[in-house]
C-alpha cells in the first residue's frame, strides 16, 4: 500500500485502555505493516490493530477515539496535539475502505447485467426465435388462408379482384405455364405486382390492358417468383407485424384484422424492387 510507506516512521503518544475495567495508560502509537501498533514507553508492543478493522468512536471530534471494529471496550485516544497521526489514520482508513468490495453495489451491477441480458434476448433473440418457430408450425393451408385475408384488405384500396370466367381461365393457364400458383388481378394497384403468403401473386390490370401480349405480365410474374424464392412472404409479414401478432398466430392460428390492414397498407406503399438480374435471367431461361 503506497500510503503506508508515507507514514512508516510516524509515531505519536496516546492513551490506551485495554478494557472497560482497565486504567488508561500512556502509549506510543505507530503505523506498521497494515496495522496500528500500540507500544508502552519501553517500546514493548501491547497490541496490534488491523487498519482494516479500526473504527472511530467520535468522527470529526478531538481528541480522536478509536477502537477495534466490533470491540468498543478497547479504546485508543489520540490528543489534538497529535493531529498528524490522526490525519494519517483517517487517510489509511479511507484507503482501506475504498479497497473493500461493495456487496450492495456488486449486487446492483449483477441485477443490471441480468436485466440487460434479458432485455437483449427479448429485443434481438426472442422475436426471431418466435418467428422461426411460427414459420415451422404454420401449415401451407393456413398460410394460404392468411394470404386470402390479406388480399381482402388490399381490395379495400385497390378494388375487388377481376373475376370473369374467361379471365380466370386465362390466368389459370398463365399460372400453370409459369408454375406460378394462383394469380389475381386488381383494378387499381399502386404497384405492378406483389406476392402474398400462400403463393398468391397479385397483378395490376394495366399489365394486361396496356399491352397486346401477356409477356409483360409474365415478366412481372417471374420477377415475383424470384422474390418469393429469396424471401418467404409469410416471414416478411411476420417481421413487419411484430412479436405480439407472431404470438397470436402461434397460439390461436389467426392474425388480427388490424395487423392485416396495417400490413396491406405497408405493401401498397412500397415500390416493387427488381430482383437480381442473374436470378431473373435464370427464371426466364
Amino acid at each position: 500500500m503506497t500510503a503506508l510507506s508515507k507514514y512508516a516512521r510516524l509515531e505519536a503518544t496516546g492513551l490506551w485502555r485495554a478494557g472497560p475495567d482497565e486504567q488508561r495508560r500512556e502509549v506510543i502509537v505507530s503505523i506498521g505493516d497494515a496495522t496500528l501498533v500500540i507500544s508502552n514507553l519501553k517500546d514493548q508492543a501491547l497490541a496490534h490493530w488491523s487498519l482494516a478493522a479500526v473504527d472511530r468512536k467520535n468522527p470529526g471530534l478531538r481528541p480522536a477515539i478509536y477502537h477495534p471494529d466490533g470491540d468498543p471496550s478497547e479504546t485508543l485516544e489520540i490528543p489534538d496535539s497529535e493531529a498528524e497521526m490522526i490525519d494519517a489514520i483517517e487517510t489509511l482508513r479511507k484507503v482501506v475502505d475504498r479497497g473493500r468490495p461493495r456487496p450492495g453495489r456488486l449486487r446492483l451491477y449483477g441485477v443490471l447485467a441480468s436485466f440487460l441480458v434479458v432485455a437483449a434476448l427479448a429485443i434481438f433473440w426472442l422475436p426471431r426465435a418466435v418467428q422461426d418457430h411460427t414459420l415451422r408450425v404454420v401449415p401451407k393451408v393456413k398460410s394460404a388462408t392468411i394470404g386470402a385475408a390479406l388480399l381482402k384488405q388490399i381490395e379495400r384500396v385497390s378494388g375487388v379482384a377481376c373475376t370473369p370466367p374467361r379471365g380466370r381461365t386465362a390466368l389459370a393457364k398463365l399460372g400453370a405455364r409459369l408454375s406460378a400458383g394462383p394469380l389475381v388481378v386488381l383494378p387499381a394497384m399502386t404497384r405492378p405486382s406483389l406476392h402474398l403468403p400462400g403463393g398468391m401473386i397479385v397483378l395490376d390490370k394495366t399489365l394486361f390492358e396496356n399491352y397486346d401480349s401477356p409477356d409483360v405480365a409474365g415478366g412481372f410474374i417471374l420477377s415475383e417468383l424470384v422474390h418469393r424464392d429469396v424471401s418467404d412472404p409469410l416471414a416478411d409479414m411476420l417481421s413487419a407485424i411484430g412479436l405480439r401478432e407472431n404470438f397470436r398466430l402461434l397460439t390461436t392460428g389467426d392474425v388480427s384484422d388490424a395487423a392485416l390492414e396495417s400490413y396491406a397498407e405497408h405493401l401498397m406503399s412500397q415500390k416493387g424492387q427488381p430482383p437480381s438480374t442473374d436470378a431473373l435471367l435464370a427464371r426466364f431461361a
